[in-house]
């Protein structure tokens, strides 16, 4: 082993410093001077250093797909504890739904009611929202053999979306429920308080005109109610809310700002509109038609 001296020591520790600031100044001008050059050497020290970052990397991905999968089990066991319960849950009220149909077509058997027809329904897509007269309305795409006829009933997977207001040949315009033109006879599905949702122009449509003394109460059920053949009873509305000042409002089950396809029911009803705008308008005629 070759032993220094003392002095020598601390010449090469003073000459360090300056050799090293030397370097980088004369590797910034080289940097400068030759900028083909230096691209050249960033990029071989580059391909020199990749396969060493991705052996390094290995171990770490490994570490970092073993957490996640650690994660995802954990979530997998939460979602399936869930599950279960829902599950059980919905069994507890299948068995409910089958002992109320029982009870009910025993009723029906004994009052000799007849069994309430299926209503026709014809399936369409929102294709525009639309303004116009309506702040709140959507245009549909029907096709040129269509049934649609002004007054029908549309509703998505969840509930009431609104009603049609006018038909074209291959188009129709739906007002929505939240609509400041649309009025709805509703009734709170457990008291059978009778109400009128008005539509604001907002999100949440309100409640007027129920009976004094039955206010709804917030929480509650929302369903049509027939009052002058212009809805039928007992399609799904929304859950009753409290708003600012007190106002009672409804939030609807339907999902009015992500409508693609509504079921267009036609449930007989002209209440709501005169006898000649509820027929479907007539096919302009063709040449040569008889």
């Amino acid at each position: 082993m070759i032993r220094l001296s003392v002095p020598l020591r601390q010449a090469i520790a003073r000459l360090v410093l300056p050799v090293l600031i030397a370097a980088s100044f004369g590797l910034m001008l080289l940097g400068k001077a030759d900028t083909v050059l230096a691209e050249r050497a960033r990029a071989a020290l580059a391909d020199l250093l990749v396969p060493v970052y991705g052996a390094l990397s290995r171990p770490v991905g490994t570490v970092r797909d073993a957490a996640a999968e650690v994660r995802n089990l954990i979530y997998l066991h939460s979602e399936n504890a869930r599950l279960r319960e829902e599950n059980e849950r919905l069994r507890r009220w299948r068995d409910v739904a089958l002992a109320l149909e029982a009870e009910n077509l025993a009723l029906r058997d004994v009052l000799h009611a007849p069994a309430e027809p299926t209503p026709q329904f014809t399936t369409v897509r929102v294709v525009a929202d639309l303004g116009g007269a309506y702040a709140r309305s959507a245009l549909l795409a029907i096709g040129p053999q269509h049934s649609v006829r002004k007054g029908q009933v549309a509703l998505d997977r969840s509930g009431l979306v609104g009603r049609i207001t006018e038909v074209g040949g291959r188009s129709a315009r739906l007002l929505l429920a939240t609509d400041i033109n649309s009025r709805i006879p509703v009734q709170v599905e457990r008291t059978r308080t009778r109400a009128i949702l008005a539509g604001t122009n907002a999100p949440r449509p309100r409640l007027q005109h129920w009976t004094e003394g039955e206010a709804p109460l917030p929480g509650e059920r929302i369903v049509t109610a027939s009052e002058a053949g212009a809805f039928p009873a007992g399609l799904p509305v929304g859950i009753v809310r409290e708003g600012r000042g007190g106002v009672l409002e409804v939030e609807l089950f339907a999902d009015l700002d992500r409508l693609e396809f509504v079921r267009l029911h036609d449930f007989g009803l002209s209440g709501i509109l005169p006898p000649e705008q509820v027929t479907r308008p007539e096919r302009p005629r063709r040449r040569g038609d008889g």
